[in-house]
C-alpha cells in the first residue's frame, strides 16, 4: 500500500509531559519520517481545566484512514482517556489531515475544522507546513496563521522528547511576559 502523508493534533493537560511523551513515542512506531512542530501551552477551549499542552506531528503511514483513527484511540486509551474516573484530558489526538482526502469517513470529518478555528492547532501546523495548502480554503498554513482572528492565548513552551528540544529556543524567547 502507497505511504499517506498525515497531519495529527495532539494535547494534553494531565500529566502533560509524561502524556506527551508516551503518545509521540507510540506515533513513532505508526508513522514514517515523523516530525514534530514545537510546543504550545494554552488555557483550556471549551471546557473548564488547567493548561494544555498541543503541537501537530506529521508523519507517512501505510495504514487506511480508519485504522489509523481505530489505532489513536488505543493510545488514547492506553494514556487514561477513556478511564471512568479520570480528571481532564490526559491524551487526546486527532487525524487533522490524510493526504488530500476531503470528506466525511464514518464521522471523521475531513480537514478537522479546528484547523482553522483553534490557535494551539494552526500555529504549529503554520510552523511544521507553512507552504502547505489548506485543502478547502486553498490558503496555505502560513497565510492562515498570519491572517487569523483568533481569540486565544498560547505561548510556545520548552518541551524534550527523545534527547531534543521540540521548541526552539528563539521561539521560547519570543514568549510574552
Amino acid at each position: 500500500m502507497p505511504l499517506t502523508r498525515v497531519f495529527l493534533g495532539l494535547g494534553s493537560n494531565i500529566e502533560r509531559e509524561a502524556h506527551l511523551v508516551a503518545g509521540l513515542d507510540a506515533l513513532a512506531g505508526l508513522l514514517d519520517d515523523m516530525r514534530c512542530s514545537p510546543v504550545f501551552e494554552s488555557h483550556a477551549v471549551g471546557i473548564k481545566s488547567g493548561n494544555f499542552f498541543n503541537l501537530v506531528v506529521v508523519g507517512e503511514t501505510e495504514l487506511p484512514l480508519l485504522e489509523l483513527d481505530r489505532r489513536l484511540k488505543f493510545i488514547e486509551a492506553d494514556n487514561g482517556r477513556y478511564a471512568p474516573d479520570r480528571k481532564g484530558l490526559p491524551l487526546d489526538i486527532d487525524v487533522l489531515l490524510y493526504g488530500e482526502q476531503v470528506g466525511n469517513f464514518n464521522g471523521l470529518v475531513l480537514p478537522r475544522a479546528e484547523i482553522l478555528k483553534n490557535a494551539f492547532v494552526l500555529w504549529p501546523l503554520a510552523l511544521l507546513a507553512p507552504q502547505l495548502r489548506h485543502p478547502l480554503d486553498g490558503r496555505s498554513f502560513a497565510e492562515l496563521w498570519a491572517s487569523a482572528q483568533i481569540d486565544q492565548q498560547l505561548w510556545p513552551a520548552a518541551f524534550q522528547w527523545r534527547g531534543a528540544e521540540l521548541t526552539p529556543t528563539e521561539l521560547l524567547q519570543a514568549r510574552p511576559s
